[in-house]
């Protein structure tokens, strides 16, 4: 018989799991559709990004990937601070390259809901003057 620690440490285990397989399958889609993969599962003082992608002939795109059961409840899980979040650790990213930094920013979402990936461009800007 496990204890409940067992099972919190295996559930956690799972959801990490589930989570490397949506994004190696949001980078596929990605890919495919002729962005540039410049970093995943990046960790900054400011925050954390999923996925860091080139678009094709556009700016840089910081990308969510979440995964749920329901798109409708991936999409819908990213709160206002984990965006704040993410736009901190995107700023501190772009001062360090300044080159990309002139191509521009995008914050983009990628749910995995059933296995498939969908894209949402521009699913959030950041108000830097609040």
């Amino acid at each position: 018989m496990t204890n409940s620690g067992d099972r919190i440490l295996e559930s956690r285990r799972a959801a990490e799991q589930r989570g490397r397989k949506s994004e190696t399958f949001a980078a596929m889609m990605l890919m495919a559709k002729g962005y540039r993969i410049l970093a995943r599962r990046l960790r900054l003082p400011a925050g954390e990004i999923d996925m860091i992608a080139l678009a094709p002939f556009g700016p840089v795109c910081f990308i969510e990937v979440k995964a749920r059961e329901a798109e409708r409840d991936a999409a819908e899980s990213i709160g206002a601070q984990q965006w704040s979040r993410i736009a901190r650790a995107a700023q501190a990213w772009l001062a360090k390259r300044p080159n990309l930094a002139k191509r521009g920013a995008r914050y983009d979402v990628v749910t995995v809901a059933k296995g498939l990936p969908k894209h949402y461009r521009d699913a959030w800007r950041p108000d830097f003057h609040s």
